[in-house]
């Protein structure tokens, strides 16, 4: 539930205007006594939210002042401002370094050549390219890219 506040206007302290939100007008005695100058606050037709108070000040006497006009414009976009858009995370996009297609099954026996090269040239040379390769996964083991 919000908030709703009976007393509206503008004062001053230490040069800086700012709006000023109470819910009666014994508010005035306490800025005072807390250094405020040039305090302006106006009784409310009703009981209002910050945001309408905001749209309320624009109506008075108290927007014809250029500096109190500046400081209510402020005002209204902080209170009256439409509601935030979550922001939408763009997707994260791969960056491929090197064009892969699926491995061809030579591809895969060629690997495979390759690393058992040297223990199979030390072994008996297989006369078919069948043996080859199963001599190849033989002596790769379970570390067999395929």
């Amino acid at each position: 539930m919000s908030e709703t506040f009976k007393v509206g206007g503008v004062s001053r302290l230490n040069g800086q205007v700012k709006v000023r939100f109470a819910n009666d007008l014994t508010r005035v005695k306490n800025l005072a006594k807390s250094g405020h100058t040039d305090i302006e606050l106006l009784e409310l037709p009703s009981a209002m939210t910050k945001a309408e108070v905001v749209k309320h000040l624009m109506t008075t006497d108290l927007y014809k002042n250029p500096e109190y006009q500046a400081v209510i414009d402020a005002a209204d976009a902080k209170y009256n401002a439409a509601p935030k858009q979550p922001r939408i995370k763009a997707e994260k996009t791969a960056k491929v370094t090197k064009a892969r297609g699926k491995p061809s099954l030579d591809a895969i026996k060629a690997r495979a050549n390759k690393k058992a090269a040297a223990p199979v040239a030390e072994a008996q040379d297989p006369a078919t390219p069948q043996e080859s390769f199963q001599a190849a996964v033989d002596a790769v083991g379970d570390e067999a890219p395929f």
